[in-house]
């Protein structure tokens, strides 16, 4: 399971190295200096009118002096910078690919410096206190990933049209209110994290013909629409949001993973079209039977926990004969319950291909 209640939309994995000490290898260096021990380790994610008097930062270009002019990855996290400006990065524009800036308080990103990183292929400004970006995206043309996550964004920045090579962008934590901006990425973009938002509608996607992944939990929207462009998506992401009926997917023919968890969904339906599905999550629900997935051949995981399953009448018909189905979620029911200590069993009996129920793995030999 790709994603909880608690944990969609989750930040990408960390791109910093997990140790803590100075690194200089031959062309990639983490620059780690030593913080008071009254420092905060995480942004708190909010303006902050004090933050430029807690007396500490570092913004002095000889914290790079020892690296060689050809050094193609610098991590700077956790050092509290406040501007790019200082660092003396326009030495190392010819041959620099990955700039990880994460855990920082930058409210601007310098177009001067950016100007001069002319091959730099990932730019990592998660958790900084961006509000707007200006044009200091505009020379970035061969930035691939892009990561703004928790920032103070309130608006995909118009910048992104010049990253004609971009794949993958975050966003996710931000404030950003509406999706936009993004109608000159259809050629390259490929994933698309707008979790945590404030987005109440989908819009602005159509585009993206390419798009892959698009994760859209955590915000405010109540209908699944304007998707049908999105030929190629594999996976969608909705948790946590306000969605009160599957429809609008039959055009999502190439779609293997749907997660729809802790929204007000009455049914299971809809999925007609969509016969590569691999994972159904339709947890914390309002869903009163299993229904409308025997044609789904494919699929290996089922969520269906906490939701109104009365009774598991309806697993054998609809499930057994799915030969990949590994894994299905149904605690949280009135069903199990209602089953009581047998519950699994009954399930099993049911469904002898399913090699886990609920956190269960491995339930032939329990038994």
């Amino acid at each position: 399971m790709s994603d909880t209640e608690d944990n969609d939309n989750s930040p990408p994995p960390s791109l910093v190295r997990s140790d803590t000490s100075p690194i200089i290898q031959k062309k990639a260096a983490r620059v780690s200096i030593p913080l008071p021990t009254h420092s905060n380790p995480v942004s708190d994610h909010e303006d902050d009118p004090g933050d430029d008097d807690d007396g500490f930062e570092v913004d002095d270009p000889e914290i790079l002096a020892d690296l060689p002019d050809d050094t193609d990855e610098i991590d700077l996290v956790h050092l509290r910078l406040k501007t790019i400006s200082n660092l003396g990065l326009q030495r190392f524009g010819p041959t620099l690919k990955r700039l990880c800036l994460r855990q920082n308080h930058i409210k601007i990103l310098d177009p001067e410096v950016t100007r001069a990183l002319v091959n730099l292929a990932e730019l990592d400004m998660y958790d900084n206190k961006i509000k707007e970006l200006g044009e200091a995206l505009d020379p970035l043309v061969n930035v691939t990933t892009l990561d703004l996550s928790f920032n103070l964004l309130r608006a995909i920045p118009p910048g992104l049209r010049h990253l004609q090579k971009l794949k993958t962008v975050y966003f996710v934590q931000d404030r950003i209110s509406k999706i936009s901006e993004l109608e000159s990425l259809g050629a390259t973009l490929t994933s698309l994290e707008l979790g945590g938002n404030k987005i109440r509608g989908i819009e602005g996607l159509d585009a993206l013909v390419n798009l892959e992944e698009l994760w859209l939990g955590k915000n405010k929207i109540t209908r699944l629409e304007n998707l049908g462009n999105l030929k190629r998506l594999r996976l969608l992401s909705m948790q946590s949001n306000r969605v009160m009926k599957l429809e609008n997917l039959e055009e999502l023919e190439n779609l293997e993973e749907i997660y729809l968890s802790h929204n007000g969904v009455p049914r299971i339906e809809g999925f007609e079209k969509n016969t590569k599905l691999r994972v159904i999550d339709v947890g914390n629900n309002q869903i009163p039977r299993i229904e409308n997935v025997s044609h789904l051949h494919n699929l290996e995981e089922l969520w269906a926990n906490d939701n109104k399953i009365p009774d598991l009448k309806d697993l054998e018909s609809q499930l057994s004969k799915h030969e990949n189905l590994e894994t299905i979620y149904l605690e949280g029911n009135p069903c199990q319950k209602a089953v009581g200590v047998n519950y699994r069993r009954k399930v099993m009996l049911a469904l002898p291909q399913v090699k886990q129920i609920d956190a269960t793995y491995g339930l032939s030999s329990s038994l």
